[in-house]
């Protein structure tokens, strides 16, 4: 099998990079170890920046995100049982974000994939990239049954941290940036309309808890609990007794909804970057380059700047010969990711309470948000970061 560009992974990247490259007239094939229903049901991240509500956009892969996502113009921070609203158009020039599950844009994609891309084959494990320093990689797979082989011009590694992609880039070439957080969050989803309009992000004693949503008619809330949590551990009861007491505010017109609890789950908390992102002729992009904790809803986000900024360097070696932006590809790709580290660092580290705290960090914490809720320019910082960095 030969093609353009071989895509390892049928998550968001992988899916969106497809579209792009048939967009602009470069044949891809797509290989996913899991099948089509695992790809569609997986509960990832939800919260799009603007500047990937625009890409899906301009990719045609937008037209069920416009009916069914719901815009956010702001998120409300709440701590000593206040609350503030940060204005995200007012401090930005216009931009918004959009609330939008990864698994509706995985479908719209395998949709436009299957209807008019490239292969895309599903249950195809990646065994092995071979040749990243040649000018003729290869993935070395296994589908239906039997081993095969898919030779391109570049590889892209869309496979998460655990894929075969990373492990094209020589040990001793790499550099890996890691920090690991001593609590997790324990989601859940809920058949019960939410109890705010915008996402709720709460600084308590108690711990961190996020209000959020996955439609009109579903919640989608976290609690801050210690690592290693088993989400049987907690009954409904506890998680809503918890959370009304970490939202707590002295606002007698807000209360929490409660419903029936659908789904709970444990998400670890971690941080981890891998340099480089790119080796002779093999790219990585999303999860097999880097991690961000969710607190600052960037993981997804950087996965399309990632594809983007592939897809417009070839594009470019195309039409002009230049391949200055493919040489460039880990070294912008990384200016971004770790803009999106920091910010996701300094909104877990000021919303979380570490187990080991001390009353001076419960003071430090309040002192930053207080910052951010009577300094523009501190809110603004927020406000830019959140809605997402230019992709290039």
């Amino acid at each position: 099998m030969r093609t353009t560009v071989g895509i390892i992974g049928a998550g968001p990247a992988g899916l969106l990079l497809a579209r792009l490259l048939h967009n602009a007239g470069i044949d891809s094939v797509v290989l996913e170890t899991r099948d089509r229903a695992y790809v569609e049901q997986r509960q990832r991240a939800g919260i799009l920046e603007q500047g990937t509500v625009d890409v899906l956009r301009e990719a045609g892969a937008a037209v069920r995100m416009d009916r069914e996502g719901i815009g956010h113009d702001g998120i409300e921070l709440r701590f000593d049982r206040r609350r503030h609203r940060v204005d995200f158009p007012a401090l930005t020039g216009g931009r918004s974000v959009m609330v939008y599950a990864q698994t509706e844009v995985c479908k719209d994609l395998i949709a436009l994939q299957l209807a008019a891309g490239g292969p895309l084959l599903f249950e195809a494990e990646a065994l092995a990239v071979e040749g990243a320093e040649t000018d003729r990689p290869s993935v070395r797979f296994r589908h239906q049954g039997r081993e095969d082989v898919l030779e391109c011009d570049y590889v892209v590694g869309c496979d998460g941290s655990w894929g075969v992609a990373r492990k094209a880039v020589p040990a001793e070439l790499s550099q890996v940036f890691e920090r690991t957080y001593p609590f997790g969050w324990l989601g859940i989803l809920a058949d019960v309309p939410p109890s705010h309009d915008e996402l709720v992000y709460a600084r308590h004693d108690r711990g961190f808890a996020l209000l959020s949503m996955r439609s009109p008619t579903v919640t989608r809330a976290y609690l801050q609990v210690p690592a290693g949590t088993d989400a049987a551990d907690w009954s409904d009861e506890e998680i809503w007794d918890e959370l009304d007491r970490r939202l707590e505010t002295d606002d007698p017109a807000w209360t929490l909804k409660r419903g029936p609890i659908t789904s709970k789950s444990v998400t670890p908390m971690r941080s981890h970057v891998h340099e480089p992102m790119r080796h002779g002729r093999v790219f990585l992009a999303g999860d097999a380059a880097h991690i961000v904790p969710p607190t600052g809803a960037k993981g997804l986000n950087l996965a399309v700047g990632d594809v983007v900024t592939f897809a417009r360097a070839l594009t470019e070696l195309r039409e002009t010969g230049s391949d200055a932006r493919l040489d460039a590809y880990s070294e912008t790709c990384l200016r971004r990711v770790w803009q999106a580290e920091r910010f996701s660092y300094a909104m877990t580290t000021m919303l979380h309470r570490a187990p080991e705290a001390i009353p001076f960090d419960d003071r430090m914490q309040l002192a930053q948000l207080d910052r951010i809720t009577t300094a523009r320019s501190a809110e603004t910082d927020l406000a830019e970061s959140y809605t997402g960095l230019p992709f290039s």
